[in-house]
């Protein structure tokens, strides 16, 4: 007997964008996701006028089923770090026109799709190359609009999903001018988060010291434009803006990774994806590794980029999926 086909909505919201998809599921699994409608978050007040401006863009009634997932911590009231929205779980079935819906931390939600997706939409990157289904707790760690951070526990054929908000922890300077740059970033800011530096905004930060030692101001730009600038190649100090904002992500990876126990790694994230081509040459993982008595425990984790183009939607309908199965 065939499995039954339901549509769901899929939807990822970030600091910077909100993206909906309609997704079929079976089975506890996810077995299409149509292409993403991507919104700018600041176009809208919140969740539900973004809500509505996908369903329009759809031309026709939405599913009453969804997997949403939010770029905040789980509480009470789902509170953005990164922008003004406030989500409100009580609010969601009246204010969505939903019968059933799961809420769940944008990079849960990325973590769902780790366990998941098959080995093809996986790149491995360092250390051996063993399957990540063969780990039994895995850290999945990306930067984006924000850092995020989550933990994926295997168990037998059940899976666990930990949600963290381990992008805001301390960040402890390596060399003198990450020393520098957190100096300048806790003098704004009161402290430095390792989310200040590995983050949309964190190349800034790099780029304004290198400027600085330079005995010159970096022309006034947003965040986005200097990404596309520092990407293009052809300025030496954002080429080594981004080296350092690699070698920085490399360490508070494997941080994390031995914070956590980590038996494998999964890099993720808006800006991991676009900063692939470069990583195998920036010293990520060599820092990834330099971790002193314990470099050859990392040495010997996986470490794989994740090559889904929306893995946080395919992991809110996968978290979805694996609620109604």
């Amino acid at each position: 007997m065939s499995e039954t086909v339901t549509e769901v909505v899929a939807a990822d919201i970030g600091g910077t964008h909100a993206r909906f998809a309609i997704a079929e599921v079976a089975g506890g699994r996810v077995v299409h996701l149509s292409t993403p409608v991507i919104l700018r978050a600041a176009d809208f007040a919140g969740l539900a006028p973004a809500w509505a401006a996908f369903g329009a863009a759809l031309g026709r009634p939405l599913p009453r089923r969804a997997g949403i997932a939010v770029a905040a911590p789980p509480g009470a009231i789902y509170k953005f770090t990164n922008s003004d929205w406030v989500v409100r779980p009580d609010d969601l079935k009246a204010g969505l026109g939903l019968e059933d819906f799961i809420l769940i931390n944008d990079f849960a939600a990325v973590a769902h799709a780790v366990a998941g997706l098959d080995a093809a939409h996986f790149r491995h990157f360092a250390g051996p190359a063993t399957p990540l289904a063969a780990a039994r707790l895995t850290s999945i760690i990306g930067p984006g609009t924000g850092l995020g951070v989550a933990q994926l526990l295997r168990d037998g054929n059940h899976h666990h999903v930990i949600a963290t908000e381990g992008g805001h922890i301390g960040f402890s300077p390596v060399d003198a001018i990450e020393a520098q740059v957190a100096a300048r970033v806790a003098a704004r800011h009161g402290r430095c988060s390792i989310e200040r530096l590995v983050s949309g905004a964190g190349l800034a930060a790099i780029a304004e010291t290198l400027a600085h030692d330079a005995g010159h101001e970096l022309p006034p730009r947003d965040d986005k434009a200097l990404w596309i600038a520092a990407l293009a190649g052809d300025d030496p100090l954002l080429d080594e803006a981004v080296a350092i904002f690699c070698r920085i992500w490399g360490s508070i990876t494997g941080d994390l990774a031995l914070a956590q126990g980590a038996e494998a790694v999964v890099l993720a994230g808006g800006i991991g994806a676009r900063l692939a081509p470069r990583l195998a040459a920036s010293g990520f993982a060599a820092r990834f590794i330099a971790k002193g008595r314990y470099a050859g425990r990392m040495a010997a984790l996986p470490v794989h980029l994740i090559t889904h183009p929306e893995p946080g939607l395919y992991g809110a309908a996968a978290a979805l999926a694996g609620a109604i199965s």
